[in-house]
């Protein structure tokens, strides 16, 4: 039986019927609790160095080592989604997200500790890096062209409003302790990953009984050379930009040489893959002119929302004043809009198209960026709520509707090594992002800082220049992110609407309801 008859019946590989709505919301379940680890951590930093006893660079690693972890692993949910059985790979990876949280909040407070929690985050990452591309390769197969923008849509509940909400769900826990319906929540950091444990534990049960093998599998031969080239190319290469915030573009042990040596390795790998008769990461999908310019426009989205979410937290602690928690709200409104617009962002892709719905998700997220690029000490805080707010409204209409259209673009069969490509793809933008705009950021600060001798001198002048000097480093930052935007507004004319398949049969889905 087809791959395309099975979906359109509902039938798993086995010829089993299977309900789509029970296994997405199992996934979405999982993924959101995995995904909410990603960027939950950074408003705890300073608890965990006070905890730990050890110092900013050291309680860094457990952004960096996920980050590495994670981005080593999507390339990988190729070769396992296609060697795996669908249902093994859910339980495995839910155990391992499970086990590697369990083992992060039960870490000891003490320098030893440091390296269970260190380990902890690393068998974490493993998981959500896997999880992200499976949600992904999943909705493929269960869903044809039409209903499958919807379901895009609606996983952006966790892979986009889960991130957001990470910040602001740690900066709550960490404010004070809270009672919620007769049960005290203190303010440990150990209770940042309770909630996430409960759901995954709940998921992980569940997909022993609900989840199906959707996912056609066959007997692939391990590459070894090829997942070799992968882990250290990529993995140097995330490592290198995740370095450059504290050692700088200069640095050439942990930067530079990184940097380079990766891009020799992944040259490399690309060579191996394009040769390949059947590749570990099947890179011809970019012969595919519309998943290239969608992949492209997503590359683009992502690099500027990063331009924005990942500074403008320090802007408002350091120029404002905010504590964590109250930079984290802040930045809530724009994470529901994300949530709340994500699903309705699939149907609008169903109704409307990618042309007309990008054209207005970049000029929203382009014209919504220019203010942040003059803020000063004296910008109300309200309107930074309310222009980020709008500026993730951009970003919903845009995030999900261009994945959907990449995946239209392409065969059913090629859905797993898309998926993996674009996540990695939108991996590497991230990290590349974040590295750009936080050396650039400090860059200007360092050039702009008054001479110490006016600190002695003139202490209100100096406080009021050096606060200068980070309004025009962020200023800076947010201006490049500006750029971004406009690049994407640029892509428009050359997306088009990919329909490779039919949707015969399957009228009876909607946004309520999966057949």
């Amino acid at each position: 039986m087809s791959t395309q008859k099975s979906n359109a019946m509902n039938l798993d590989i086995h010829g089993n019927q299977y309900k789509p709505k029970i296994i997405m919301s199992i996934i979405l379940l999982a993924t959101f609790s995995g995904a909410l680890m990603q960027t939950s951590l950074g408003t705890a930093l300073p608890t965990l160095m006070n905890d730990f006893d050890i110092d900013f660079s050291t309680a860094q690693q457990a952004t960096t080592w996920f980050l590495l972890a994670n981005g080593i692993m999507v390339p990988l949910s190729a070769f396992l989604a296609t060697r795996i059985s669908t249902r093994l790979l859910h339980v495995y990876s839910y155990g391992a997200l499970l086990f590697g949280l369990i083992l992060t909040a039960i870490a000891p407070s003490n320098q030893d500790g440091w390296l269970i929690f260190l380990a902890g985050r690393i068998v974490t990452a493993i998981a959500v890096g896997l999880m992200m591309p499976l949600l992904q390769i999943i909705i493929i197969y269960m869903f044809p062209i039409k209903p499958r923008g919807t379901a895009m849509g609606l996983s952006g509940l966790a892979v986009g409003l889960a991130p957001a909400m990470g910040p602001t769900f740690a900066g709550w826990i960490l404010n004070k302790n809270h009672v919620v319906l007769g049960i005290t929540i203190s303010d440990s950091w150990r209770n940042i990953f309770v909630l996430p444990i409960i759901i995954i534990a709940i998921a992980f049960i569940l997909s022993f009984f609900f989840m199906k093998d959707v996912i056609p599998n066959r007997k692939l031969k391990l590459d070894l050379y090829s997942l070799i080239l992968s882990c250290i190319g990529f993995g140097l290469f995330l490592w290198g930009f995740s370095n450059v915030a504290s050692e700088g573009w200069g640095n050439i042990n942990y930067v530079i040489s990184p940097i380079f040596l990766s891009i020799f390795i992944l040259t490399l790998f690309v060579i191996k893959q394009l040769k390949s008769k059947d590749p570990f990461l099947d890179l011809r999908v970019f012969k595919s002119k519309g998943f290239m310019i969608a992949t492209i426009g997503l590359i683009v989205v992502t690099m500027a929302m990063y331009g924005v979410e990942m500074m403008l937290p320090t802007y408002l602690q350091n120029i404002h004043g905010f504590s964590p928690f109250e930079s984290g709200l802040t930045l809530l409104a724009g994470a529901l809009m994300l949530g709340f617009i994500s699903p309705i962002s699939g149907i609008l892709y169903n109704k409307i198209g990618i042309k007309r719905l990008a054209f207005v998700g970049f000029t929203i997220l382009t014209l919504a960026s220019v203010p942040f690029g003059f803020l000063t000490v004296n910008t109300s805080p309200t309107l930074i709520l309310v222009l980020y707010a709008v500026r993730m409204f951009g970003v919903a209409i845009l995030m999900m509707p261009l994945t959907t259209n990449a995946m239209d673009a392409l065969p059913v069969e090629k859905g797993t090594h898309a998926t993996a490509v674009n996540n990695t793809a939108r991996q590497v933008a991230s990290s590349i992002a974040v590295a750009l705009l936080t050396s650039v950021t400090q860059n200007i600060i360092n050039n702009h800082m008054p001479a110490d001798s006016l600190k002695e001198s003139n202490p209100l002048k100096y406080a009021h220049l050096a606060q200068q000097a980070s309004i025009d480093g962020f200023n800076t930052a947010f201006i490049i992110g500006i750029f971004f935007a406009i690049i994407g507004i640029i892509l428009v004319p050359f997306l088009k609407m990919n329909i490779i398949e039919s949707d015969d049969n399957n009228d009876c889905f909607n946004f309520m309801y999966f057949c």
